[in-house]
């Protein structure tokens, strides 16, 4: 059915333009827009996701570059210098605005006497880019932005508004969850997120790059789902060579990216780095008490937007334990890359060859390994239930700190399942086959003992393992093991 979708999305799209950009993944996503797009009404769409995750990539591939009128913000200017860019923006598609506009009101009445002039009958698209950036103090440009929607473009049914913006917590704050007079005038919201393992696989395909599963994993391990890190990925080269030229040569994209990530993202960015590098300490995750103790913020509301911020970006996670309270609640950093440079980036000789191959299979390298993949998977828990069988099984997904300070007890994913059964599920990543040997056996079964014993289930538990390449076959790996999952269902 979505391929069917796609196709009559992409046959609208080429009644308008013969010619069509295929663009990788984001099929849900295609549909969404072309739906909008063929409705009977005018609509306002606010799409939102991280820096370098594809925004503005999807809205010009699926739109076909089809638009009215486009505009992009430039970061770190003032209100003079961004009229200035719409005025060069107007006249490319309007040749008689003359003069530059003295502020947004009037920068709209020109957008405004532009549109309506045109003799097209379709739906006019209007394309804004880093809505966030024009947003400058005392520009007025938000109302403004209100002023153009409510007083003439929801009027019509022939306009489509789409914007997007790597600041997440403005896109949502400002604009989609605004109190003032553009109060649920968005009439759609799409989250971009990062692609999944399949996802990059597919990507790697369309470019004719013949890497395994295993490479792919350890890619996705540094560079997460961002396809415009993927874009860096060589063909001909392995994926430890690959992570030491985007990483640590000295033109790698990577080197220095985390510099700019969050600078372009958010105001007074040290604050949030200060957040990432105290979670990157710490696998199992703080939680908000102990994430203002190391990072010395204030125990008030800025921190709390802080985190918000961080979590509605998807750079961290917030999660409440299993049978815990909200109150319990534990933040982990879950961006593959941040997590990737302040392990090893971060304080590395970089004028050295070779860094990321000496420091395979040292000590630091195996705890980042184990938490990454374990981060992997709990990005992909469709794939893993999907995997289960269990995709129609209404269930809740948490993780479970338990046992005592002499024998504390993790499991990162519990999935609690309405048909009285809970999978206890284990994520261990190795070059081989995974072996459970008697010592890993007694703690497996420590685990189950002191998950019954502290929430007194009265559910079936599984245990399930999910592993790179399955367990190695033993009178302990049949003996209570219930599920063996490899790295493949990831990739489904």
């Amino acid at each position: 059915m979505l391929k069917l979708a796609i196709s009559i999305v992409f046959s609208i799209f080429a009644a308008r333009n013969n010619k069509i950009m295929k663009i990788v993944g984001r099929k849900n996503e295609q549909v969404t827009i072309g739906k909008y797009l063929n409705s009977s009404r005018s609509e306002f769409v606010a799409i939102y996701g991280r820096r370098r995750v594809g925004k503005t990539y999807l809205i010009r591939s699926t739109l076909n570059q089809q638009f009215t009128f486009q505009m992009t913000g430039i970061a770190n200017v003032g209100l003079k210098q961004q009229l200035t860019n719409f005025h060069i923006a107007i006249k490319q598609y309007d040749e008689t605005v003359h003069k530059p506009a003295e502020n947004w009101l009037e920068a709209f009445q020109q957008l405004i006497n532009y549109i309506s002039k045109s003799k097209n009958t379709h739906k006019k698209v209007i394309f804004i880019d880093e809505l966030p950036w024009f947003d400058t103090p005392g520009s007025g440009f938000v109302p403004a932005l209100e002023h153009f929607w409510n007083n003439w473009a929801s009027a019509r049914n022939d306009i489509f508004l789409v914007t997007c913006g790597s600041a997440a917590s403005w896109m949502l704050n400002k604009l989609i969850n605004n109190k003032g007079g553009l109060h649920n005038r968005v009439t759609h919201r799409i989250k971009l997120n990062p692609f999944t393992l399949g996802e990059c696989e597919e990507l790697l395909q369309s470019k004719n790059m013949v890497l395994d599963r295993y490479q792919i994993l350890q890619l996705y391990m540094v560079l997460g789902g961002i396809p415009f890190y993927w874009d860096e990925v060589q063909s001909g080269l392995s994926a430890m060579q690959n992570i030491e030229n985007i990483c640590f040569s000295e033109n790698g994209l990577l080197r220095d990216e985390f510099n700019n990530l969050f600078a372009s993202l958010f105001k007074k960015s040290e604050k949030h780095e200060l957040i990432i590098k105290a979670l990157a300490q710490k696998s199992v995750g703080l939680n908000r008490e102990d994430i203002i103790t190391k990072t010395k913020l204030p125990n008030a509301g800025s921190t709390t937007r802080l985190l918000d911020e961080l979590e509605i970006s998807g750079f961290i996670r917030k999660y409440v334990p299993f049978g815990r309270k909200k109150r319990n609640s534990i933040y982990q950093l879950t961006d593959q890359y941040s997590l990737f440079y302040m392990t090893f980036i971060s304080g590395a000789k970089l004028m050295e060859q070779n860094n990321w191959q000496l420091m395979i299979d040292n000590p630091t390298w195996r705890a980042w390994s184990g938490y990454a993949f374990e981060q992997v998977c709990l990005y992909h828990i469709s794939q893993i239930k999907k995997a289960l069988g269990i995709s129609g099984v209404l269930s809740e997904v948490s993780s479970w700190r338990g046992g005592s300070n002499e024998n504390k007890v993790q499991i990162d994913l519990v999935i609690d399942r309405r048909d009285q059964v809970i999978n206890l599920c284990e994520m261990k990543f190795s070059i081989s086959p995974f072996l459970i040997d008697k010592n890993y056996a007694i703690n497996l079964q420590n685990k189950i003992g002191t998950f019954k014993n502290e929430t007194m289930t009265k559910k079936s538990v599984f245990l399930t393992m999910v592993t790179t390449f399955g367990l190695k076959q033993n009178s302990y790996a049949t003996g209570f093991i219930q599920n063996d999952l490899t790295m493949d269902v990831l990739f489904d």
